[in-house]
């Protein structure tokens, strides 16, 4: 059978859902028993997005193999059941770095080097480099924007060559309603298909993104200007659910339609468990990034596939300028609180406050990354009597520097992919809370990170839990070369880790640690 491709493309407006719409479709598909993969294309010159700020752009997703993408390519880990690798992102920046790195090594034999057909084939040829019999490809912002012309054209140039009959091009637009005149507007739509047009690339299908249930005449109207068969034009109203998406797609017989065009034999069934009913508990999440939800999305979503609503997230900046019994009031009327990931020392303090009333107050507090390594530095300051412990990432005169860098990127001179990234092996010690969620000792990992536990220097902080004398001690649960987790005993649950738990977690099978952090909190609201 020859590969098939499922091109997804965005119009109007830029964040409307093309992720969760390739996610979905392609988790059908794969359902439908197809060999299925994706590949998201980013026009930014960003050569990964690894140095991008999280305020603006979301969180960086890291792959199992050490890559640092965009917070699409967890989509579809999560729907997809799949874990991605570097070769599921295409960026720009990749792109022209080859084709320049070729020219410098006299690859093209003198040629002019040009957009049309160097650039263009670099990138028909990451594309059919990818194993799987139908790929789902997402081109990031919408037709239009001058970055992404070169990929339309390219998968347009693909089209041709590998046959048009083995292309569904799928288009997703916003359709705006005007409450003043009581409407929907389909012009924007309109235009945004005709521009598609104008390359070459004629959709297939539409997707329409409304606030709510579009009306029929509307589509009628869209379907005719874009030249569309009307049961190819397809509403999709916002969800308050994400992983509503693949059952409503799939109830309006998506799959049919996509086998019946690419002439694929499916199985139509749709295994698809997610939660729909979510415990009445109350999260924390303590952060720094506030401009959007997505800076911490896969956090957000492990909470979420664990069943419970998302966090609510609290500026650390603003608990730094609280009084701590202030910080307490607040904090307490929380079940549980989350120190995530981040980067730089705005917040610090505020981070290290929350930890210090949750470890006082018996709130299971669960501390990822950055947060593992603010728990090490609040129980040396207020346990261990260390004071001004800090992390030399926050504080390079520190007396106590309980966490340093790590010995290899005292040599790194950039900052693009050069932390520990991807997934590393560790090893979980028995008589541990940890290894009562793991069930088990050898572990494999996410890891993103240039700072670690300064274990050399500060033992006395520490215990394994074998050792006899623990009280008043961090206890190691986890370690490879360096720690990878902490605990302490008498508390309902406090762990850190050193890892990205949440860039594991799938529908339907959520990180142990989330499920156990959430579980925890159920059980301590039931006594």
């Amino acid at each position: 059978m020859a590969k098939k491709y499922i091109v997804v493309t965005g119009g109007v407006l830029s964040g409307i859902g093309k992720g969760i719409v390739s996610a979905s479709i392609g988790r059908i598909l794969k359902d439908a028993g197809i060999k299925v993969n994706s590949l998201k294309i980013d026009p930014y010159l960003n050569v990964d997005a690894g140095t991008m700020n999280p305020n603006q752009h979301g969180e960086v997703f890291v792959t199992e193999d050490g890559y640092e993408a965009d917070l699409d390519l967890g989509h579809y880990e999560r729907f997809l059941g799949i874990d991605m690798k570097r070769f599921n992102n295409i960026t720009a920046g990749q792109i022209f770095k080859s084709i320049i790195e070729k020219e410098r090594e006299g690859k093209y034999l003198g040629a002019t080097v040009q957009m049309v057909p160097h650039v263009t084939e670099e990138i028909k040829n990451r594309i059919k480099s990818i194993d799987a019999d139908l790929l789902m490809i997402e081109i990031g912002g919408t037709v239009g924007d001058i970055e992404g012309e070169i990929f339309l054209e390219s998968v347009r140039e693909l089209s041709l060559e590998e046959g048009i009959e083995n292309f569904f091009f799928i288009h997703v637009t916003f359709v705006p309603y005007l409450r003043v005149t009581n409407e929907f507007k389909t012009k924007p739509t309109q235009q945004s298909v005709q521009l598609l047009r104008k390359i070459g690339i004629h959709p297939n299908m539409l997707i329409i993104r409304t606030e709510k249930t579009i009306d029929s005449p509307s589509l009628d109207k869209i379907a005719l200007f874009a030249g569309i068969d009307r049961k190819y034009v397809i509403n999709l109203p916002d969800a308050d659910n994400v992983y509503e998406v693949p059952e409503k797609l799939y109830y309006m017989g998506i799959q049919k339609i996509i086998a019946e065009k690419l002439n694929l034999k499916i199985k139509d069934t749709l295994n698809w468990n997610y939660p729909k009913t979510f415990a009445p508990i109350k999260i924390a999440m303590v952060g720094k990034y506030l401009g959007t939800d997505d800076a911490y999305k896969s956090i957000i979503e492990s909470i979420f596939l664990s069943g419970a609503e998302k966090p609510e997230l609290i500026d650390s900046q603003i608990l730094e300028e609280l009084s701590e019994e202030e910080a307490k009031e607040l904090l307490l009327k929380y079940d549980g609180i989350i120190i995530p990931g981040g980067f730089g020392k705005r917040g610090i303090e505020g981070k290290i406050k929350a930890v210090k009333i949750a470890r006082e107050n018996k709130i299971p507090l669960f501390g990822i990354c950055l947060g593992m390594q603010i728990i090490v530095i609040e129980f040396a300051r207020n346990v261990g009597n260390l004071e001004n412990a800090n992390s030399s990432e926050f504080n390079p005169e520190t007396p106590y520097p309980v966490i340093d860098i790590m010995e290899e990127q005292k040599k790194v001179l950039k900052l693009g992919g050069t932390m520990r990234l991807g997934a590393q092996d560790t090893k979980v010690f028995k008589n541990t809370r940890l290894y009562e969620i793991y069930k088990k000792e050898n572990i494999s990992e996410r890891h993103r990170h240039r700072y670690e536990v300064n274990l050399e220097k500060f033992k006395e902080l520490f215990a394994y839990p074998d050792e006899e004398n623990k009280e008043n001690k961090l206890i190691i649960s986890s370690k490879s070369e360096f720690v990878e987790a902490v605990e302490i005993e008498n508390h309902p649950f406090f762990i850190g880790v050193q890892y990205h738990p949440e860039l594991k977690s799938k529908v339907g099978v959520p990180h142990p640690i989330f499920k156990s952090f959430v579980e925890t909190i159920i059980k301590l609201k039931e006594k």
